[in-house]
């Protein structure tokens, strides 16, 4: 059996926290057996390895979110997507890449799962039984199915038949995607369950599917015309058409911690970050990201949440609403690098065209920040704190805190970090866009090799 991961989506529910650049499934807000704060994809990675799963799991997420998936799990195998279409299209990617570029059998079980959800260890022990429900059915597409706790519209339902076999194996009737609350509640009275998320079928079902609709099942070819698949659901695309889907009942716990209300109901603390909460407070969260202390005072079953994107303050029933109230355009203002991270303080634009921004940066150790330059800005660090070394127009400058480097555009730098090195980043220019790099080297190495007559330190 393979495992596909589909790590995507903005979760701009858990908006000021979440973002395009950091999914909801990067926030480290769950605390774990060692009293560490986690995010929901590694405590997911840790069960699957628990699972023995691990060596047979494989990635598919959004090329933006690549950095930050290997900061947070290490070198594990990802898919990365062109763009973010959904996940038929995420799942037709993943299924040629295994078909053509890996060589799987076309009888080979493939698991589709959600990166994020919040479940129990035997939850992957479960997962191993699909395998088996497609072998011993004639099922196009096996599914999980939890009974329902509330009747939400954000599930697809899953009407199971009658009649199952010995080891819970269902037929299911009928399948509905997120339904509104009025038909949620004819639906759990029909004993219907919610769909986990969990798609598992033979790899040539994914394949003959993508023949039929002259999708490539070359993964080079599809990645290449990736933009002109259709940006819709895989439940809506692939199974709610399916005529012959087995259910695999699953009786333990499962929620989706995509709302601040679900969220802090597993978070196992009240408070993330510098700040104060009330006694008089019942139910209530804060989580502050900012270095700037937050009081919350006589109010109960609210969250309070705080970030370099922004200020929440919701009751916790309607903090879902925030996804409707975000501005679908609004840049993130912190990043996860694969050398780091970034915040932004201060963006301005003046009155005579000249734009400033101002970004806190941190370089981890043994770090580098490619030879580079810009054409449309200058820049000028700030040394904060931490060594390293600064090449600046071929010339090398050891760096640390209290040093102060301006570079006009048109000139390359780089940075390399001994230790860990915190700069205060100011950009000033008629244009500041994030295409306005010119790499000349990429890696500390080829700046070595480049500036060979002067010693730089290793």
């Amino acid at each position: 059996m393979k495992l596909v991961l589909l790590s995507g989506g903005s979760g701009k529910r858990l908006w000021p926290l979440s973002n395009d650049a950091r999914s909801k499934q990067f926030l480290k807000v769950l605390e774990n057996e060692d009293l560490e704060m986690e995010s929901m994809v590694q405590r997911v990675w840790g069960q699957i390895k628990a699972a023995g799963l691990d060596q047979s799991t494989l990635i598919a997420t959004s090329s933006k979110q690549v950095e930050i998936l290997q900061n947070q799990l290490g070198p594990v195998p990802i898919i990365a997507e062109p763009e973010r279409r959904d996940t038929f299209p995420a799942i037709a990617l993943a299924a040629s890449y295994l078909y053509s570029l890996k060589g799987v059998s076309l009888d080979e079980t493939v698991c589709i799962l959600p990166v994020d959800p919040y479940v129990e260890d035997h939850f992957f022990e479960k997962i191993k039984e699909l395998e088996q429900v497609l072998e011993n059915t004639d099922a196009g597409i096996a599914l999980m199915g939890v009974t329902p706790t509330y009747p939400s519209s954000k599930y697809g339902y899953i009407i199971p038949e009658k009649t199952s076999t010995a080891n819970g194996v269902m037929r299911a009737a009928g399948f509905t995607e997120k339904p509104t609350e009025e038909r949620a509640e004819e639906l759990m009275a029909e004993q219907a369950l919610w769909n986990c998320g969990v798609f598992a079928f033979k790899l040539g079902y994914m394949i003959d599917k993508l023949f039929q609709s002259k999708i490539p099942v070359q993964y080079e070819e599809l990645n290449k015309k990736y933009s002109q698949l259709p940006k819709i659901s895989f439940d809506y695309e692939v199974v709610e058409k399916e005529k012959h889907i087995a259910v695999l009942p699953y009786e333990g716990c499962w929620k989706d911690l995509g709302t601040w209300n679900t969220l802090t109901e597993n978070m196992g603390v009240q408070q993330i970050g510098e700040g104060r909460i009330s006694e008089d407070c019942d139910n209530t969260h804060l989580i502050n990201e900012l270095d700037i202390p937050v009081t919350v005072i006589g109010l109960s079953n609210a969250v309070v949440a705080v970030s370099p994107d922004g200020i929440l303050v919701s009751d916790k029933s309607a903090s879902p609403r925030v996804k409707d109230m975000v501005a679908p355009d609004q840049q993130p203002m912190y990043e996860e690098r694969s050398w780091g991270w970034y915040r932004v303080l201060d963006y301005t634009k003046y009155e005579q065209e000249e734009e400033v921004l101002t970004r806190r940066i941190c370089l981890w150790e043994g770090k580098c920040l490619s030879y580079q330059k810009h054409c449309q800005r200058s820049t000028t660090l700030n040394i904060v704190s931490g060594e390293g070394v600064l090449v600046f127009n071929d010339e090398v400058f050891d760096i640390k805190s209290g040093d102060v480097f301006t570079i006009p555009s048109h000139v390359y730098y780089g940075i390399k970090a001994d230790s860990d090195v915190e700069f205060i980043e100011v950009q000033k220019g008629s244009v500041l866009q994030e295409d306005d790099i010119i790499e000349m080297y990429s890696t500390w190495e080829e700046v070595e090799a480049h500036c060979s007559a002067r010693k730089i330190p290793s």
